[in-house]
């Protein structure tokens, strides 16, 4: 009989418990940012979270001898489901101590939930959308995390394999050097080759001055339109909603220092490819213990506006397909390095992009960006 037991979340004292089981498992580890509190109890409140329209989720948490030791987000996104013609169930949000019992626990309840759902494959780690956190780490673990990203023990994928679990997809993450002072001729060819793409497709970049300008003119649908069309041929991606826009643009947009958002436009005015970046938050999110309140705001205000990081984390950058192999990947960058050099910045990490992403891996040709952190996402058949 296993000494492991798993009880579903049902309070919001447990759903506390289970986000921050991730914090005291890493608390020690250097290299881990845990999941801010007050975040993650929003993205798993229906009333706040707009992916409940379309996803379904439960949670689950592993005690031996009344002490937790694992958790497990089970969810399907019924949206990523139909328009990739599928049937699969998905895991996120997974932490467990070194113990194979223990793991094995909570992918067996998993596969039980896939199961009496009538899915026919689980996937993960996954999130409610692309704009959650995923991908299991496999490599880069002794490199710091990201607050939008996953960070796991080594043993973590050694478990996954022992229980049966195999590659599904995976992605990579880069760390771009931006060039010092008397360095800048590494950049020639790159700001070459924006320069020609704004003149052959007679192009332009468009900054903003301003929140208020963003808002009056809808530039943040419009924004947002330009990432569901550059991302919809990707893995499990599922096109984002008006609801979900309007929280993004609501919780992050404030954050945003302007002069790291730069977009491209045509000569008409329709934008066709974002960038934006944002000041490095691992640190301060370290610092602050997970939490905003009472005073961990303190520390991300620090690193936001007044003594911030030497790395500016790129969020996301996107391209409508009929643009991409075109040059305007490096219209942004041409836009984005000079402003960070300029603010001190020292390097830049990109988002997790996957392997098999010709297009998106191709745009770091003409940079200094080397791979330091691989990542992966597991899959087993339920049949």
């Amino acid at each position: 009989m296993s000494s492991v037991e798993i009880k579903k979340v049902t309070t919001k004292r447990e759903l506390k418990a289970f986000i921050r089981f991730n914090y005291q498992l890493y608390k020690d580890c250097p290299y881990a940012v845990p999941d801010l509190l007050e975040e993650t109890l929003d993205t798993f409140n229906h009333k706040k979270n707009p992916a409940f329209e379309f996803c379904e989720a439960d949670f689950y948490l592993a005690y031996r001898d009344g002490k937790i030791v694992g958790r497990i987000a089970l969810l399907i996104n019924h949206k990523a489901n139909a328009t990739w013609h599928v049937k699969n169930a998905r895991f996120g949000w997974i932490d467990f101590i070194d113990d194979l019992e223990v793991s094995g626990a909570l992918l067996a309840k998993a596969e039980e939930w896939g199961r009496e759902h009538g899915m026919d494959k689980l996937v993960g780690p996954l999130g409610f959308t692309d704009m959650d956190p995923e991908g299991m780490l496999t490599g880069g673990y002794d490199q710091l995390s990201t607050m939008s990203t996953i960070y796991n023990y080594p043993y973590y994928p050694q478990h996954m394999e022992h229980h049966g679990y195999v590659k599904e997809v995976d992605w990579v993450e880069r760390k771009v050097s931006i060039p010092k002072k008397g360095h800048e001729d590494k950049m020639d060819k790159y700001f070459r080759v924006a320069e020609m793409s704004a003149k052959r497709y007679n192009l332009h970049v468009k900054k903003f001055k301003s929140v208020k300008e963003i808002r009056q003119g809808n530039y943040a649908s419009k924004i947002f339109n330009v990432v569901n069309k550059a991302y919809a041929e990707l893995y499990g991606f599922s096109e984002m909603n008006e609801a979900q826009i309007n929280q993004y643009v609501n919780v992050y947009l404030p954050l945003i220092d302007l002069r790291f958002l730069t977009t491209v436009e045509t000569a008409d005015g329709e934008i066709i490819a974002m960038g934006v970046g944002m000041p490095s938050l691992s640190h301060a999110i370290q610092k602050a213990k997970a939490r905003i309140f009472p005073f961990g705001w303190i520390h991300l205000l620090k690193a936001l506006r007044f003594k911030h990081s030497k790395i500016i984390d790129l969020l996301l950058v996107a391209v409508l397909p009929e643009y991409q192999n075109k040059g305007v990947n490096a219209m942004l960058f041409a836009d984005l390095i000079p402003v960070s050099k300029e603010m001190g910045f020292e390097f830049g990490e990109t988002h997790p992009q996957l392997e098999t992403n010709d297009k998106s891996q191709g745009q770091w040709a003409y940079l200094d960006a080397i791979v330091h952190k691989q990542r992966r996402c597991f899959q087993k058949e339920l049949k």
